[in-house]
């Protein structure tokens, strides 16, 4: 059975539409994901928005504040899941560099990640990413810079 794009497998997920012969080249959900309870909840071509129940007393640091990990993961989530719908077989990807900025604490909120690519090209993409608490003020903002591996560079990742 041929596998079908990252993008239509994403889109049929979140209907609700997926049937057991549909497959695709990554792997959705993915590990890290399913561990954190980080969902998609909204996919496009080159975009995406994910979100978590972020909550101190269970992603907490010592400050008794959801983790800064946590919402760099959030992000990582929602870049690598934009990214992804732009790959077609024999292909993968990596993060190269990432930088976030904190603008506020969160204690117990769910935070939506919204990434966008801010310049595509054939090998090299930069993302930003707002992540948003559930008032829709900005937690953070993150910058990435995404590498597209092809064909015998892909194998394996």
């Amino acid at each position: 059975m041929p596998k079908i794009p990252v993008l239509d497998y994403l889109i049929h997920q979140l209907a609700g539409t997926l049937t057991p012969d549909m497959e695709t080249t990554m792997n959705y959900p993915t590990a890290i994901s399913r561990t954190l309870s980080i969902g998609i909840t909204a996919v496009d071509y080159g975009t995406a928005t994910v979100e978590i129940a972020a909550d101190a007393l269970i992603h907490g640091n010592q400050q008794g504040t959801v983790h800064g990990g946590l919402i760099c993961e959030l992000s990582d989530a929602a870049i690598g899941t934009a990214h992804s719908t732009l790959m077609q077989e024999g292909q993968s990807f990596t993060t190269i560099e990432l930088k976030i900025n904190f603008y506020r604490p969160v204690w117990k909120s769910k935070l939506r990640a919204i990434a966008r690519p801010l310049q595509s090209g054939k090998t090299i993409t930069h993302y930003i990413c707002e992540v948003k608490n559930e008032e829709d003020k900005t937690v953070a903002m993150v910058t990435s810079t995404v590498m597209t591996l092809h064909q015998e560079k892909a194998i394996g990742r």
